[in-house]
């Protein structure tokens, strides 16, 4: 199947294309700025320059694109089905940076929190944030020290909502 665009169209497309403050990752920063969160943004010091660093807590959160890192099951990642030997290279290379960068990071004792692009879809975005928040709160406790002994204690902190299914922390409470 051909393009539907011309060459300097899709050339001008993809250039469009941000890896830095893009709107999920602006959506996010906002949020966590105004329930109090600080953190310092695209840490180059720190393996695959997560999208956030939260120094007090130890802990980067990724905000990945479903299409660019291939949110598995998920209806924004389909492949391409024009040069699509050279888009699952490129997107596996994707997935094996991210790996290696997660890898190194919690090897150095970072907490890693993925945020996918399609939880922060207006019908989902509530409970993806309350969770992003639900995920560094618990990352919190245990840095200080507190020993939960149920999910309910957790949900008793006032900042505290819901907890999202899909998010992926790889480093749990």
């Amino acid at each position: 199947m051909a393009d539907v665009h011309s060459t300097a169209t899709r050339s001008y497309n993809m250039s469009r294309i941000k890896s830095k403050n893009t709107r999920p990752e602006m959506l996010v920063r906002k949020f966590l700025h105004a329930q109090g969160f600080r953190y310092r943004l695209h840490e180059k010091k720190l393996p695959g320059k997560p999208d956030l660093v939260l120094p007090k807590y130890k802990t980067v959160i990724f905000i990945h694109g479903c299409f660019w890192h291939a949110h598995t099951h998920c209806k924004y990642y389909v492949i391409p089905k024009t040069r699509t030997d050279w888009w699952l290279n490129k997107i596996n290379g994707n997935i094996a940076n991210d790996d290696k960068a997660v890898a190194a990071l919690t090897a150095q004792g970072w907490k890693v929190i993925v945020v996918w692009e399609c939880e922060l879809k207006a019908a989902v975005v509530e409970n993806t944030l309350a969770a992003l928040v639900n995920n560094i709160s618990c990352i919190c406790f245990k840095s200080h020290g507190v020993v939960l002994q149920s999910y309910a204690q957790l949900r008793m902190c006032p900042i505290v909502c819901s907890v999202l299914k899909y998010t992926k922390i790889y480093s749990p409470c």
